[in-house]
């Protein structure tokens, strides 16, 4: 499964000056990083005229732009997707999610605060606080790192979400012999079947699954 800390925080707390911050840190210690951005106002990344617009505006579901170094995915939504959905559908290959938002998620968070733009943080322990990250010392029972202290930051999720994960494996078996998979494949079935598993009633939550085919 991989982990997911969401940085939350108020209007101008500096959320995504951190995250500019923290993923190359992160990126130095050999983890590769996936960013989640929740915009609650809806967002447009098609040209207007552009072929992938026309497609759009012709009807279609799902466009799918890709090139020689970059794809990208346009999915109508009848939802605003919590990151596990997102998470278990559409990201692989990676070893961590860095979230922007999501402050009423259920994830792990890092709350942003300066003291010059609020009075008081949004998170406690109880919303699965890990970290605050601010100008202003507060006693919430987590760790309260400098605005600055980016290392120590990416210490602490190295420690909490990454060094101590046991990475999941696809076992894939037919006819009865061990079939071995390159790491895309492994994280394409492994995604893809939990996707779909977790969409399912009383399965929101699948650790380990068991199908075959006869």
């Amino acid at each position: 499964m991989i982990p997911i800390v969401s940085i939350v925080g108020k209007s101008d707390s500096g959320k995504t000056t951190l995250i500019e911050k923290l993923v190359p840190e992160i990126n130095r210690r050999a983890y590769r990083v996936a960013t989640v951005k929740h915009d609650v106002h809806g967002f447009e990344v098609d040209k207007e005229g552009k072929d992938s617009w026309r497609h759009r505006k012709a009807g279609t579901h799902s466009t799918a732009i890709s090139s020689p170094k970059q794809l990208a995915l346009i999915r109508d939504m009848d939802h605003d997707a919590p990151l596990e959905e997102i998470r278990n559908r559409f990201i692989q290959d990676v070893d961590i999610i860095i979230a922007e938002g999501y402050k009423k998620d259920k994830e792990a968070k890092v709350e942003v605060f300066r003291k010059e733009v609020h009075q008081e943080p949004l998170c406690t322990r109880e919303d699965n606080l890990v970290a605050l990250v601010s100008n202003q010392h507060f006693d919430l029972g987590v760790p309260c790192l400098d605005l600055n202290d980016v290392k120590g930051l990416a210490d602490i999720i190295e420690q909490s979400f990454l060094k101590k994960k046991t990475p999941e494996r696809v076992h894939l078996k037919v006819n009865g012999e061990n079939i071995p998979l390159k790491p895309f494949i492994d994280a394409l079935i492994r995604n893809s079947v939990k996707g779909i598993i977790s969409s399912l009633k009383n399965c929101d939550k699948p650790e380990k699954i068991e199908i075959t085919i006869c």
